[in-house]
């Protein structure tokens, strides 16, 4: 057995590749068919025989049912291995190129706790799991706000504690899903478009600055009145929180680009660090969602670089422009490419900041 894409192991069958998800090579299985194509087919495990010895416990108790994190069930050295075959494998076997000896993967220092940026989705049709299913739970409440179940746009799985962001992320969301919960705020019907709730982002830094955005739909003055109680609440029970915004989004789809962000309390931004420089980053802006191991990246991409203060750099998809700025010392000058209005003015500000002036 080997390890695909997205954590699922590859198991063959005479000439049939088998991809699984949610097993290690090792385990022994009986596996179902769930789709079959000419040269490959997907299943899932239905019964464990044997566990592989090569294989971790995962810590979330959504593990298996988000759709997120796959790779859980594998121990972070293997899956670092696993990975770097499988960009090897692309490159040489795939792509039929001719590699120099690869360095090894630089891990990430930390593995729970370490996304600085998530995304949640509110919706009134909560998906059971199949152990509820089976166990036939009724809930009173079906509401739910946590993350979209992989191939099901309208369904989300209730979320009680994600180990990707710090743990004030689980704090304020769980706060305002009881809040909603008590005060019978409506959640979005994402087929009817029904519903006033729709998504909240939350952005940490290393600066202890906290963003938290809060969408919604608003079809009715009344309602307005009740979601500015519902940012009251949440003003109110975290103090820490040093911008507070939310977006009012009637249209069909969840992309905020287009739509105006309005300010409820604090700042319009929070601020980023790295290697002395600080860069400002907005609702709207991107920035790497590792914040650490984007340092560890960009020193490593410098490096290769072999900049000698000649050269002309181009920072493609700049964002808010923290590559441009940290490569701007050792060149002539660096052009950040950027096509968000929002994160290309938060990229000039952030030259100005750092005194940077050869970046545009």
């Amino acid at each position: 057995m080997d390890v695909a894409a997205e954590g699922k192991a590859i198991a063959k069958v005479n000439d049939l590749v088998i991809f699984v998800p949610y097993v290690v090579p090792g385990d022994v299985v009986d596996l179902q068919i769930k789709r079959k194509k000419n040269k490959y087919a997907e299943a899932e495990a239905v019964k464990f025989h044997e566990l592989s010895p090569n294989r971790a416990v995962p810590f979330c108790q959504h593990y298996g049912v988000c759709g997120g994190c796959k790779w859980q069930v594998l121990p972070y050295p293997e899956q670092i291995r696993y990975k770097q075959k499988q960009v090897e494998d692309n490159l040489r076997r795939i792509g039929k190129i001719e590699l120099p000896e690869i360095s090894p993967i630089l891990g990430s220092a930390k593995t729970e706790w370490y996304r600085n940026k998530l995304e949640f989705t509110f919706s009134n049709k909560r998906w059971l799991t199949n152990e509820e299913v089976r166990q036939d739970v009724k809930y009173d409440q079906m509401n739910a706000v946590g993350f979209h179940i992989p191939g099901a746009f309208d369904k989300v799985l209730a979320i009680e504690k994600c180990w990707l962001q710090d743990d004030i992320s689980n704090r304020i969301r769980n706060a305002i899903r009881d809040y909603a919960y008590e005060h019978d705020y409506s959640f979005i019907n994402l087929r009817t478009q029904e519903g006033m709730l729709r998504n909240m982002i939350v952005r940490t830094s290393s600066t202890g600055e906290l963003m938290v955005i809060v969408i919604c739909r608003i079809t009715e003055e009344h309602e307005m009145a009740l979601f500015k109680q519902l940012l009251q609440f949440v003003a109110d029970s975290f103090p820490e929180i040093t911008s507070l915004l939310y977006i009012i989004n009637n249209k069909c789809n969840d992309t905020i680009n287009d739509l105006d962000v309005h300010v409820f309390k604090g700042k319009d931004h929070i601020f980023e660090e790295m290697e002395g420089l600080r860069f400002k980053v907005g609702p709207k802006s991107f920035y790497q969602t590792n914040s650490e191991q984007a340092y560890n990246l960009y020193k490593i991409a410098r490096d290769f670089a072999g900049l000698t203060g000649n050269e002309l750099v181009y920072d493609l998809y700049t964002g808010t422009g923290t590559i441009a700025n940290f490569v701007s010392r050792q060149a002539r000058q660096v052009i950040g490419i950027e096509y968000v209005p929002e994160a290309i003015e938060d990229a000039k500000v952030n030259a100005e900041i750092n005194d940077i002036k050869n970046t545009l």
